[in-house]
């Protein structure tokens, strides 16, 4: 009887324990989360049979047309343009570390060659090829990171039942956990088909906030495949066990600027904030509304300011080229990151809050003061600068800048700093 307890009481410890996972990272994640944390700059890519109709990657919902009808741009998406060489060069000129793709949105048409499903760009469309092969091994040989964009939504599988009331975690129509196994055989082909994936970036919990994600099971399967491959996930709430990073949508971290960051706590994990490079995520042939490059290197260094990296998003067109516009903007930012990319790469934030002025990085005993808007008075306080410093010069030239150290923090005075219509920033060792 005793036995027969004994081993009542050990099965329901199991369950439970299966249920309520204490997930410890790796020394392998560990690291991965430093390293990420020292990259600051990727590359988002949004990219699907979506582009063929250029008003972006929600067309199929926001023009309303039926999923039957929709699939039939598959027919038409021949990308033969597509050279992953390209990509991977353009965003090593752009000083990017690291590569997040859209591997499947929320159309739930994949981008790579899948068993799951005969709705894929090798089985559905003239292409015929998978470039989401191409671009692991390009990145590999470029040593760019490579992460994978999975998005939890889909408009058109039967068994997600789009639409269907949460009852008790689960949909009320459909067969959520045959999705849910769908989801788990898709994740394993994209880590172990996949040579260097470095992490999985989800999207669209929040479109259903209540059901029964089996996180519990997803997360764990992706840590059990590579421990050091780090999960994140555009929930738009605190970080959730399993997570290895957290993410953010068009805002800096601690900002709601966008109305979806209004229950992100912010936890403990390595932070990233992405933004696009005009107004839309997937190609949009009217969109127009391109951010400078003073605007996007403003959010690069602000992002660095508050720990974060920055993941800044492309939409490439139908024939798999990127637009001019981008490739420009690109260039200009690259060029800016040479000359200054030691006051970002490998620095951290949250020294100091944000100030008026700019923003602080830190990097061993080294600060830099990122002065983005000018001030009238000539000087700029980094309040409760606690060091005292050694050396105090303009970080693009030699010159020495005058300061002091009160019980405010440190004042430096800017009038001798050289003129930069992006940045002028103050190098500090102490």
């Amino acid at each position: 009887m005793k036995k027969n307890l004994y081993l009542l009481f050990l099965m329901l410890f199991i369950s439970v324990a299966k249920a309520q996972p204490g997930y410890q990272p790796s020394a392998s994640n560990l690291k991965a989360r430093e390293h990420f944390k020292d990259m600051k700059f990727g590359m988002f890519i949004h990219w699907g049979i979506y582009s063929t109709l250029g008003d972006g990657e929600w067309v199929m919902n926001t023009r309303k047309i039926p999923y039957n009808d929709y699939k039939r741009l598959a027919d038409f998406f021949n990308p033969q343009a597509f050279n992953a060489k390209e990509w991977v060069d353009l965003a090593k000129r752009a000083g990017m570390k690291y590569i997040t793709i859209t591997s499947r949105h929320h159309d739930g048409f994949s981008m790579f060659d899948t068993k799951q499903s005969d709705y894929n760009i090798v089985k559905a469309t003239p292409y015929k090829k998978d470039p989401m092969k191409e671009l692991a091994e390009e990145c590999q040989k470029q040593g760019i990171e490579l992460r994978f964009y999975y998005s939890l939504l889909d408009w058109g599988r039967a068994d997600y039942a789009f639409n269907s009331p949460i009852v008790n975690g689960v949909p009320e129509k459909g067969d959520w956990n045959s999705y849910i196994n769908f989801m788990k055989a898709q994740l394993t082909e994209l880590i172990t088909n996949y040579p260097g994936v470095k992490g999985i970036w989800f999207d669209g919990h929040w479109e259903r906030k209540n059901a029964n994600w089996h996180y519990d099971e997803i997360y764990s399967l992706i840590h059990k495949l590579g421990p050091d491959i780090m999960v994140g996930n555009n929930h738009h709430l605190a970080p959730i066990p399993g997570e290895d990073f957290q993410a953010f949508e068009k805002d800096l971290p601690g900002n709601n600027k966008t109305g979806f960051s209004g229950e992100a706590k912010i936890g403990d994990l390595p932070l990233e904030t992405c933004e696009t490079m005009n107004g839309s995520w997937g190609f949009n042939i009217n969109d127009r509304n391109y951010k400078s490059v003073k605007e996007l290197v403003h959010y690069l260094v602000n992002a660095a300011g508050l720990d974060a990296n920055f993941l800044l998003n492309i939409g490439p067109m139908p024939n798999g080229k990127i637009q001019p516009e981008f490739v420009d903007t690109l260039g200009k930012i690259g060029a800016w990151i040479d000359k200054n990319g030691e006051t970002i790469y490998g620095t951290r934030g949250n020294l100091v809050k944000a100030q008026p002025w700019g923003t602080v990085t830190a990097k061993g005993k080294t600060v830099y003061a990122h002065v983005l808007k000018a001030t009238d008075a000539k000087q700029i306080l980094i309040p409760d600068f606690k060091f005292k410093p050694k050396t105090v010069t303009a970080f693009n030239g030699s010159s020495k800048l005058k300061y002091k150290k009160d019980k405010t923090g440190l004042i430096v005075y800017t009038d001798q700093l050289p003129a930069d219509e992006i940045d002028q920033i103050v190098k500090i060792t102490y």
